[in-house]
């Protein structure tokens, strides 16, 4: 996390006004609403640690998909200098948030996916990476450490029709979403048994294989023999609880 976020702001440095109201590689966003969206997603995860760490486990929205899509657009027009501001103050208080927590508060539950605070830790990691992607100032999948790599197959792989399995050619390392004889999952090195090979096998480097299942585009695009599979939504958002303490609603 702390290495994303100085590439980050090493990045967004010398961004200039200008750059910042030029579209994204984002369909329909300029760098600006990207920007925003990080910015309110440290934010949002702020808030859910506040309160998990309080035993409160409130909606990721109170008003859902229409709030956040309003605080986008309400922010997205900030100069580059105030964009810089409130990305670094949202990033300072998440931080500070999370090094409260103990060894045990790491698995209190929060309504971001229906998870728990360690797993938004792994959800920001995710946001910051691809999203600098999106920006469009230099910084590509190429740039990705391989663990945050393999981390987003791990969260994308629902993705993938039934019966394909990736596998990683620079890591040696197989992800499968099942098949005759195979149960959905990932890891392994060894070629599936003659017999329970999935249907559909997509190879390539674990950087390029993560931005073509997360919808960028990859330096060397994955190879299927049949063609890539087309992919499916990303994945949802449970339905989100109402407000409620440890001590009950």
């Amino acid at each position: 996390m702390a290495e994303a976020q100085r590439v980050l702001r090493e990045l967004l440095a010398d961004v200039d006004d200008d750059q910042v109201r030029a579209p994204s590689a984002l369909p329909g966003w300029s760098r600006g609403h990207v920007l925003a969206h990080l910015t309110d997603n440290a934010r949002m995860f702020a808030r859910l640690a506040e309160h998990a760490l309080r035993g409160e486990r409130v909606p990721t929205y109170d008003g859902g998909q229409a709030e956040r899509d309003a605080i986008i657009e309400a922010t997205a027009g900030r100069t580059a200098v105030e964009h810089r501001a409130a990305l670094a103050g949202h990033t300072r208080t998440l931080m500070a948030v999370w090094s409260r927590a103990g060894a045990e508060d790491w698995r209190r539950p929060v309504a971001f996916r229906d998870a728990d605070i360690a797993a938004t830790v792994f959800a920001r990691w995710r946001e910051v990476w691809i999203h600098m992607v999106d920006l469009d100032l230099g910084v590509g999948p190429a740039a990705w450490p391989q663990q945050l790599a393999g981390q987003a197959l791990d969260f994308l792989l629902s993705r993938l029709p039934h019966g394909t399995c990736l596998v990683a050619t620079d890591l040696d390392r197989r992800w499968h979403t099942g098949g005759e004889g195979t149960a959905p999952g990932h890891e392994g090195t060894a070629p599936a048994s003659e017999g329970t090979a999935p249907v559909r096998e997509v190879r390539g480097g674990v950087r390029d294989l993560a931005a073509w299942l997360a919808g960028r585009v990859p330096d060397i695009p994955p190879r299927c023999p049949d063609g890539l599979p087309e992919l499916g939504p990303w994945p949802p958002h449970p339905p989100q609880p109402p407000r409620r303490t440890d001590a009950g609603p």
